[in-house]
């Protein structure tokens, strides 16, 4: 296959607010979970999601041109494999905050300032927006659970203990620690996050508990300290006061596990690349490189033993 043509690569770049905007406003309707039962046409489904069929549809045969629905005869429209996606919990979630309250923020990142723009547009942080509005929360944690499984068998490869506690700083709903204790059933666990994070408590289990609180305050005390994708959140100066609040809390030699995206260097596509981003816009955070990532746990009193794949384990000095 030919390489695409500069000014093909420029379109396809500048065309992805369109992509995003409709993968969006499909997955807010629920199409694709409407489609599960078999192809529509456009005038039942906008009967029943209460869209504008001419709209509905247009909005259809651009996705359906990037395999994303197919329209099977005219203005009937069918799932596909990518669509099918939409009808798994998260990645509709993913798809609506990616589609609206991270596309509007993104509108305003501009190359003048280090500042996020998701406070200036909304008014207020990320955090305390998502505080204030639940739905948006719930969808969230949702969303935070897709790559569950990849998560856990990079966590899986870390050397376990029996008798260990685990602390999932920042930890969610608990949805990873449940399916890391499952596979080693001589830990034990807390998940430790915001008070108003969504979560089913009695789902976690006799051997996992939840404690709520700020992590630039204190973390419960424990052998092992895992932060899943916290640390990209914030910038330097935050991201250090929240390892020097667990160095505090840990035991002598305790261990610490990141799982983080490690930006690669040259030209190579890379998702964290795009990430970094989205990361500044909404928090002013940032993703790391392999020296960067090294130098801030070495200022906060940890010493890496192992950085491969995204996995970062250390211990305390």
């Amino acid at each position: 296959m030919s390489e695409p043509s500069p000014e093909t690569r420029i379109w396809e770049l500048m065309r992805g607010a369109l992509t995003t905007r409709a993968l969006a406003v499909a997955a807010d309707l629920r199409i694709a979970r409407v489609l599960a039962a078999g192809p529509r046409s456009v005038a039942e489904l906008a009967a029943e999601t209460g869209a504008d069929p001419d709209t509905l549809h247009r909005v259809l045969r651009a996705l359906a041109s990037e395999g994303v629905f197919e329209e099977t005869e005219p203005r009937v429209f069918a799932n596909t494999a990518a669509s099918e996606v939409l009808t798994v919990s998260g990645w509709d979630d993913f798809a609506h905050l990616f589609g609206g309250i991270w596309y509007r923020a993104l509108a305003e990142l501009d190359g003048a300032t280090r500042d996020a723009p998701f406070p200036e547009v909304f008014g207020t942080g990320f955090w305390d927006w998502l505080a204030a509005h639940p739905d948006e929360r719930a969808a969230f944690d949702r969303a935070m659970e897709q790559g569950k499984e990849r998560r856990v068998e990079r966590l899986a490869s870390v050397d376990w203990r029996g008798g260990e506690t685990v602390v999932d700083v920042g930890g969610g709903n608990g949805s990873l620690l449940v399916a890391l204790l499952g596979l080693h059933p001589g830990l034990r666990g807390i998940v430790f996050d915001l008070p108003e994070t969504v979560r089913d408590e009695a789902a976690l289990g006799d051997r996992i508990e939840f404690v709520a609180g700020s992590f630039f305050e204190r973390v419960p005390p424990g052998d092992v300290h895992v932060l899943c994708t916290i640390l990209h959140d914030w910038d330097d100066e935050s991201a250090a006061a929240i390892l020097r609040t667990i160095h505090a809390a840990a035991a002598p030699g305790g261990r610490l596990v990141l799982l983080e995206g490690v930006v690669p260097e040259g030209n190579a596509p890379d998702g964290p690349k795009w990430l970094d981003l989205l990361m500044l816009t909404l928090f002013a955070g940032r993703e790391r490189n392999e020296e960067q990532w090294r130098a801030l746990l070495a200022d906060t009193g940890f010493e890496v033993v192992n950085l491969r794949d995204g996995l970062i384990e250390a211990r305390c000095r």
